[in-house]
């Protein structure tokens, strides 16, 4: 059936008008039992009271007690045409720098914020990855030019532990420091915290989240590490044998560790001991250099039936969880509400709703859950 392209073209300014995030069911996707999430842009959130204008953001965490959001922002990473008001002597009246670590509620109202350089810690160059463990305390990395730390709060920002010390860093199996590290996820049954450490290093890493005691580390398929191993990107052929970037890790209520191996394109998955289990591919063919697996979230559901999975190429996939299949995307590369430009962190609130943090967009957007439908609405 011909199509006409100017129709065709109408409809889809009409949908961008209305605020819908659009999202694709992939070509090759079986029809889902029981449908997939659908979503709807709020072009209304967050709401900034204060003189403020975000940089670029480091993480995104909802609080599974409130489902308040908590962005980790990098207001050291404004450039001059950003802080009018913040240089000395101000050249206009807008804006100023925010702080390093905002809670936001579910209408967008910013209600604390703390965060930053401070006496008996070693705050990072470059904040990355925020994350909020079963007893309210706050885990945050880095992976500035000699951040080799990982950073735990209370709720209020008061300093907790530190685990590894800037600059010592000695490579993928030094067990006292990390080199660039991106995400600790806590795990509560075993009172343990799981980094991602993969800007220099090709691990996971596991240690006490009390006493920041080393525990235990793996690489690709749970094997020991190999930094001498070549970090070029392949996109056919034969799995990489290394992890090519680490970037994050998320564990399932089914006690499943998901480790995000960006520059490989690839997830992997295992046992809290390191054991593998399985491994996927998405969207291998994708050359963006930042790869497609950057950052994982779950559904809010109990069996989680859905894993979100960000990617360079600036879209969230939507996988089946169990099987890792793309069951559809949602957002495009672009500057509108709904679109993405260097997409970095995303989180899930216990409604279905989906927060992502962008580098280079320097904003934080929410997605609104509407339902599921076995064939995607625009």
């Amino acid at each position: 059936m011909k199509v006409n392209t100017r129709y065709a073209v109408a409809f889809f300014a009409v949908v961008v008008a209305a605020g819908i995030a659009v999202v694709e069911r992939s070509v090759s996707a079986q029809k889902p039992a029981g449908g997939i999430p659908t979503f709807q842009i709020d072009p209304s959130w967050p709401k900034f009271e204060g003189n403020w204008i975000f940089g670029s953001i480091g993480g995104v965490f909802v609080d599974p007690t409130n489902d308040h959001v908590w962005v980790l922002n990098r207001p050291r990473s404004l450039q001059k045409d950003e802080d009018y008001a913040a240089q000395k002597p101000p050249v206009g009246d807008c804006c100023v720098p925010p702080p390093f670590v905002m809670e936001f509620d579910q209408n967008g109202k910013m209600l604390k914020s703390w965060g930053g350089p401070g006496p008996g810690y070693e705050w990072p160059l470059n904040e990355h990855g925020l994350s909020i463990d079963s007893k309210g305390n706050f885990w945050i990395a880095g992976n500035g030019k000699g951040d080799a730390q990982v950073l735990k709060f209370n709720r209020d920002g008061k300093f907790l532990l530190q685990i590894g010390h800037f600059g010592k860093s000695n490579g993928s199996n030094d067990t006292e420091n990390f080199a660039s590290a991106t995400k600790a996820t806590y795990y509560a049954k075993t009172n343990e915290v799981f980094v991602s450490d993969g800007y220099i290093n090709r691990r996971v890493a596991v240690f006490d989240a009390d006493t920041g005691q080393y525990k235990r580390h793996w690489g690709a398929y749970g094997k020991k590490p190999d930094d001498s191993a070549s970090k070029t990107r392949t996109y056919e052929g034969a799995a990489p044998e290394q992890f090519n970037l680490s970037h994050d890790v998320q564990i399932s209520n089914d006690d499943l560790v998901y480790v995000a191996d960006r520059s490989n394109n690839r997830l992997q998955v295992f046992k809290p001991d390191g054991t593998f289990v399985k491994e996927a591919f998405v969207a291998r063919e994708v050359r963006t250099p930042t790869g497609t697996v950057i950052t994982l979230a779950f559904s809010p559901d109990n069996e989680q039936r859905f894993l979100y999975v960000t990617g360079g190429d600036q879209k969230i996939r939507i996988l089946n969880r169990q099987s890792l299949q793309v069951l559809g995307t949602i957002g495009r590369l672009g500057h509108y509400a709904g679109q993405f430009h260097h997409i970095t962190d995303i989180a899930v609130d216990s409604h279905g709703n989906i927060y992502t943090g962008e580098n280079e967009g320097r904003r934080v957007q929410k997605f609104l859950f509407k339902g599921m439908s076995s064939t995607p609405s625009q």
